[in-house]
This record gives structure tokens, sequence and C-alpha cells, in this order.
């Protein structure tokens, strides 16, 4: 073999060896960066522990942006581990986060999943926890905003209702004083007077019901309530109204239930369900206060033959100050927080309100409490018996 022919063997025996030598080298780095990736997104039991007792969606983020490891809360989110973040300012704050090693806090609107429109007020934050990974927690505020929201505009709503009354007393003050020599007109405006002082307190009576149902978390005073007291104590109250309306009231269905609850309470709220059947039933019409008893609850309900409710306002008629016939309203004197006392009331005792309405046909408003036996109570041998039977009575 020619010298020639040697350096060509070699030369290409130096190639192949160096080809060789770089392929391993190449996959060496490979090897590496492909384990390092794998250790970035290795996360450590303890904190896959601590995430299980974090309340808030969180999650656990690599480098890439992808999810490693969320938390159960966070499935409402969308979150999906291996899978990036869907929403834009979510990977903003994570990455802002990372880069610059300090956490971040972030107030923002984000969708609830990835299909839903419905959007939720949240505040975000991201912190960098290792080298390659980033704690995100994300606290739901919604809830808070909506009660903020019902506290500013319960108290705009009440400042508007009760200048009404004020604005009038202080009006009919000064034609009084105008009037001081005329003994009729100083009556008539007298009179005027006390009606408005009236509705003045009914109104801040109200309001203060209404405050004291949605501050407490549960009743202060619970008892066996008889529904028969109730239903009689109800009508009893608004007799007077209802015969000055030219309105019959009418009383029927089943008797001798009892609920758990406050009697107080539950007058007020039936009382409040048959004065506005009085005051929207034209002359000459009934309004049934019809009981009814099953196996596990008891029902109320108040049937009036007046104008109805519209459909689209039928799911607003239990909020605070809304009215669904403005004008009717003003001559009545509605306060336009009797239905809101009356869901409050229902749902403090563990029950629910219906409405079933339909326009000139009349409204039908149903409280369904849960049922208790009768209590028991001494008799005249001074054994203990049931009062009351689950026998059904013709009014």
């Amino acid at each position: 073999m020619h010298s020639t022919q040697l350096g060509l063997l070699a030369l290409a025996l130096g190639i192949l060896l160096g080809v060789a030598v770089t392929l391993v080298v190449v996959l060496a780095f490979r090897a590496r960066e492909r384990a390092l990736r794998e250790q970035s997104r290795a996360v450590p039991p303890a904190l896959i522990a601590a995430l299980d007792v974090i309340d808030d969606a969180s999650a656990i983020i690599d480098a890439s942006g992808a999810v490693v490891a969320v938390s159960a809360p966070g499935t409402w989110l969308g979150l999906t581990p291996g899978q990036g973040l869907h929403e834009a300012e979510l990977r903003e704050l994570v990455k802002a986060a990372r880069l610059g090693g300090g956490a971040q806090t972030q107030t923002m609107r984000i969708r609830r999943g990835r299909i839903s429109d419905e959007s939720r007020l949240v505040v975000a934050r991201a912190a960098r926890i290792a080298d390659r990974l980033t704690l995100l927690i994300v606290r739901d505020i919604s809830e808070q905003e909506r009660l903020q929201q019902m506290r500013q505009d319960f108290i705009a709503n009440t400042s508007h209702e009760l200048k009404t009354p004020v604005g009038a007393i202080g009006l009919l003050a000064e034609a009084m004083d105008s009037a001081s020599d005329d003994p009729d007109q100083v009556r008539r405006f007298a009179g005027r007077m006390s009606a408005e002082a009236r509705r003045l307190g009914e109104l801040t009576a109200r309001i203060m019901n209404l405050s004291k149902l949605q501050a407490a978390d549960e009743l202060t005073e619970v008892g066996d309530v008889a529904i028969d007291e109730v239903v009689a104590a109800a009508i009893e109250q608004y007799q007077v109204q209802a015969g000055s309306a030219e309105v019959v009231l009418v009383r029927g269905g089943d008797r001798g239930l009892h609920v758990r609850g406050s009697a107080t309470i539950l007058v007020e709220a039936l009382g409040n369900l048959i004065a506005n059947a009085i005051a929207y039933s034209p002359r000459g019409s009934r309004v049934g206060i019809g009981v009814r008893g099953t196996v596990e609850a008891v029902e109320i309900a108040v049937t009036d033959q007046g104008i109805g409710i519209a459909e689209a306002d039928q799911q607003r008629v239990f909020e605070r100050f809304y009215r669904a016939d403005q004008a009717r309203s003003r001559r009545t004197g509605g306060t336009g927080l009797g239905l809101a006392i009356v869901k409050h009331a229902v749902s403090r005792h563990g029950g629910e309100v219906r409405l079933w309405s339909q326009p000139e046909r009349g409204s039908t408003f149903t409280i369904r409490l849960p049922r208790t036996d009768a209590p028991l109570v001494g008799d005249s041998t001074g054994r203990r018996k049931k009062k009351g039977s689950r026998a059904v009575n013709a009014a």
C-alpha cells in the first residue's frame, strides 16, 4: 500500500472518529437537558401535599409555562397537568414572578374554565419556589364583590326611600305653618303628616328586620311552631285591611301541622304575603290561605285574584326595594321590602318560597318549610302525648 493510500485511510478513520465523538457529546448534552427538564418538572411530594391543604385554586408551573401539579380547587379554572395556562394575564403574572424573582400579585377577571363565558373576579399571586418552578394561587373574590355591591345598593336604595317620607313631612310642616289660620287645612295637612310618619316608621322597622335576618347566621330563638296559630295570627293582623279593601280572606287545607323556628318571624313573613295579596287584588275578590302537609314539608300558599306579575319581573320581586308595579306601589304605600323579608325569613327556617303568577289571573306565593312532629305535652294523667294530629280538616 502506497503512502498516499495510507494517508487517505488515516484521514478517513480520523473523520469517522471525530464524527463519532461529536455524536456522543451531542447525545450526552441532550440526555443532560432531558434529565434537567424531567428534574424541573418533578415536584417534591411535600409540595404536592401542601397544595392539598390550600383552599384557593393553586398550581405549580414549570419554566416552559406548563402545569405540573394542581390542587383540587384549581379544577374550576380549567388547569390540567401537562398543559399551559389558557389565560394570558395569568401567563404574564407567572412570567413576571419567574423573571423578577419576587412574588407578584394582581387583581383580574378571568373566565371560569375554558368553555364557560362566565367571568370571575380573582386575586392571583405568583412566586418562584425553585429554579424552574413557580407557585400560582388564585383566590375567587366574586362573592365578596357581590356582597359589597349589595351593601352599596342597600345604602343607596335606603337613602332614596327615606328621602320621600322625610321630604314630604318637611313640606307638610311648612304648609301647616302657612295655613295656621285655616283649621280645616291644618287638620288635612296633619292627617297627611301622620300618614307619612307611619310610612316612615314602617319603612324603618322593615329595614331593621331585614338587616337582622341577613346579619344572623341562624335563628336565635327556635321552638315548636304550630302552623294553625301562625296562619290565624297573620289573618287576624290583616282583617281590617282586607275589610277596607272589600277583599275576603279564606283559610283552608290541613291542620295540626308543626315546624321548628320562630313563630314571630313566620307570622310576619306570612303577613307580608297576605298584605301584598290584598293590596293587589280587586274589590270583591278573595285571597286564599291554604295549608298542605307532606311527609317532609309544610306548604302555606297565599293565592290572590289580582293583577298578576309579568314573567320578566318574577325573578326580581324578592329583591330589596324592587316593585313590579311602581305606580300601584306608591298608591298602596308599599316599601318594596316585604317579599325580601319573606325570602330571608323562610331561608332562615331552612325552607324556600315559590311563585306562580300570570298577568290578570293572579299570583300564588308558596312557603315551603321542613315539617316536624307535634310537640309532646303533659295530659291530665301525667302522661305525655303528642299535641295535634295529622288529619286533614276542611276549613
